[in-house]
């Protein structure tokens, strides 16, 4: 069994993935990933496929708000805003790279 090159836990300040965007709920939102659970290969089959993550949005006033979310809800609408990919490690990149989902939101960027 292939191990999940993102499966250890990475510190806010050094994350896999940012994504970010804008909610009309709670203003401007950044989500940092920070472990994955599962092989990239393995998650779009996966409705529940979740990732950890730090969130900080004008409703955390400026605190991380730590946790899983799910990777669908990561790439749809978080909290009502579409969020783009704006940073990607070497290791995010090459895991995520054949994933339409997760390229669409960097070339929006």
């Amino acid at each position: 069994m292939a191990k999940n090159p993102l499966g250890k836990t990475r510190d806010v300040e050094n994350p896999y993935a940012i994504f970010e965007g804008n909610s009309p709920m709670v203003g401007e939102v950044e989500v940092r990933i920070l472990k994955t659970y599962k092989l990239a290969e393995n998650e779009p089959d996966d409705i529940y496929a979740r990732w950890n993550t730090a969130a900080k949005s004008d409703a955390t006033f400026g605190s991380w708000d730590y946790g899983d979310a799910y990777r669908a809800d990561i790439l749809a609408d978080y909290l009502g805003a579409r969020l783009t990919l704006t940073f990607g490690s070497p290791e995010f990149i090459e895991a995520y790279m054949h994933d339409r989902e997760i390229m669409v939101k960097t070339i929006a960027a």
